[in-house]
């Protein structure tokens, strides 16, 4: 193997052990057997610790929890969620893949369901600039 071919190696595998990027807030909604669920969840990344939490509505109950075992390896994510289910604690594991803006997800529901859903990135509104004329604009008060 020549210095090129071992370079272009190095490169793609370089290049394919880099995480995504999954800092932020991302969006789904999905039926299931139990009814329509809306989820947000908010990941945050702290050097190659991540955390993350998941609000969710079902049946119009609200709950958060806290996600555990956060995993991001190139752009394959895994998680685990844990609800509480009419008394019965019940344990989500979520396995899927990152692309861009989109985050493709199944997720095992205890013994009961499987479920494939797809979270989109939440877009954050940046503030509206001030316009430079207002900014420097001054209020001058005469005949006071």
């Amino acid at each position: 193997m020549n210095i090129f071919t071992a370079a272009i190696f190095a490169l793609a595998a370089l290049a394919t052990s880099v995480p995504a990027d999954i800092s932020g807030k991302w969006q789904a909604e999905f039926d299931t057997q139990i009814g329509m669920q809306k989820y947000l969840y908010s990941f945050r990344v702290d050097g190659d610790k991540i955390t993350g939490t998941a609000e969710s509505e079902v049946q119009g109950e609200k709950r958060k929890t806290e996600l555990k075992d956060v995993k991001l390896v190139g752009d394959d994510i895994s998680f685990v969620e844990t609800m509480d289910f009419m008394g019965n604690a019940i344990t989500i594991v979520y396995k899927g893949r990152v692309s861009g803006n989109e985050m493709k997800l199944t997720r095992q529901v205890g013994e009961f369901a499987t479920e494939e859903l797809v979270a989109r990135r939440v877009k954050e509104i940046a503030a509206a600039a001030v316009p430079a004329t207002y900014a420097r604009s001054q209020v001058v008060l005469t005949g006071i």
